[in-house]
């Protein structure tokens, strides 16, 4: 993993066989970050993504093992008890054109994925709300 920081804005890029998620929360860590916006791409070859069924209040899983190019990866990065919470939704592109995706939850690559996190002055936190099960930012 590699990045710099430019004022606000954090640039990062990640090797072969880094996993997305705990790379961004460990830079998150690092660097202090209490609140930004993520986005990316890059080539993956896990990719492990959810869908949220709010009647059900859980998510459904789905697990991709395959060649796989990141189209779009966006999301935020918050607090939620002293810790960074990422909040990350990516899709992908088959070989064939199509895509998938949902909540990301984990992705490994496998060449390269480049990474923008656009810090924001201030700090949002989270909480976990009863009505929908899902940790709500605190604004």
């Amino acid at each position: 993993m590699k990045y710099k920081r430019f004022g606000e804005d954090i640039v990062v890029r990640l090797e072969v066989g880094e996993e997305v998620v705990a790379s961004l929360a460990e830079i998150a860590e690092s660097e202090g970050v209490t609140f930004a916006e993520v986005s990316g791409i890059g080539a993956v070859d896990e990719f492990f993504v959810s869908v949220f069924d709010v009647k059900a209040k859980k998510y459904f899983d789905n697990d991709f093992r395959e060649p796989l190019e990141i189209v779009s990866m966006s999301g935020t990065v918050t607090e939620q008890n002293g810790k960074p919470y990422l909040h990350l939704h990516a899709s992908a592109g088959r070989a064939d054109g199509t895509v998938i995706g949902g909540h990301l939850k984990r992705a490994v690559i496998s060449a390269t994925c480049e990474l923008v996190l656009h810090t924001v002055y201030g700090r949002v936190t989270r909480f976990f709300d009863d009505a929908t099960g899902l940790n709500l930012m605190d604004v």
